[in-house]
């Protein structure tokens, strides 16, 4: 684990050679939803003893249809993020979406963290990088892990070693995504730590619909092969019903069944 991983984890018990996680709801819906997911989250990587980043959007900016929701407004949700946070002693992360945002968010979350699609958007980049924080780099769908040296490139010459890169999935068509495992070694060989989006990366994105399809029955699968071909993070998005959550309901993990995933691949890490 690098040294700016082990600061983040200052103040949790884990043990040494575990994964980590990042988890939580897609956005921020209510501090009650928020503050349930982080409780119940918090306490089963305790148990197991995985080091854990609560995950929220403080908003969505990318959506299908603008009639989707985007969010209860940037500050109050970054708010609620910060409290969580500080409330069960957690590292946080959100997604920024341009340059202006890096500064407000960095008061508020451990990690930045750069959506696919911005992957390549230098002032963002640079920006992320100036604050200091921890910048997550999305891969994006069109690239592949050799091309992300230039991602974590921008953010080191920038003045930040702090990087993290993490995949999920790679464009199949017009509406589908594959994981390329392959990407997880390439992509760990730029020095920084790999994360695999287990929820994103199971996508159907495009749909004639206007929402993002998904396919959560494969999440347990994207996971076990992560963590057997080296991955050092899991990104898992989760919610106690995704069926009314109000992103990406289509692909996130229902709550309760997020503890029996991380048991076996605890033991699977362990393995290794």
């Amino acid at each position: 684990m690098t040294h700016y991983l082990k600061d983040l984890f200052a103040n949790q018990q884990y043990e040494e050679n575990n994964f980590f996680l990042i988890a939580g709801p897609c956005v921020v819906e209510s501090e009650e939803l928020i503050f349930e997911v982080a409780e119940k989250v918090s306490a089963i990587c305790k148990r197991l003893g995985i080091p854990y980043i609560f995950k929220a959007s403080y908003r969505k900016a990318n959506r299908t249809s603008a009639a989707s929701f985007t969010g209860l407004g940037d500050e109050e949700a970054l708010k609620m993020i910060k409290k969580v946070g500080e409330h069960f002693s957690l590292p946080t992360i959100s997604d920024i979406h341009a340059h202006e945002e890096a500064a407000i968010a960095a008061k508020y979350v451990d990690v930045l963290q750069i959506p696919a699609f911005l992957c390549r958007q230098t002032d963002l980049l640079v920006a992320a990088a100036q604050t200091g924080k921890i910048v997550n780099v999305k891969k994006g769908q069109f690239v592949n892990g050799e091309s992300m040296k230039f991602a974590v490139e921008k953010i080191q010459k920038a003045g930040n070693e702090k990087v993290m890169l993490t995949d999920r999935g790679n464009t199949f068509g017009y509406n589908d995504l594959i994981v390329d495992y392959r990407n997880i070694p390439i992509m760990k060989n730029h020095g920084v730590p790999v994360i695999m989006d287990c929820t994103h990366s199971l996508q159907q994105p495009n749909q004639s619909s206007g929402v993002t399809g998904g396919n959560p029955q494969m999440i347990e699968t994207i996971a076990k092969a992560a963590i057997a071909v080296g991955a050092d993070g899991l990104f898992i998005e989760t919610h106690p019903n995704p069926s009314v959550a109000k992103s990406d309901a289509a692909n996130m993990l229902r709550l309760d069944l997020l503890e029996a995933l991380l048991v076996k691949l605890v033991k699977i890490r362990a393995v290794i």
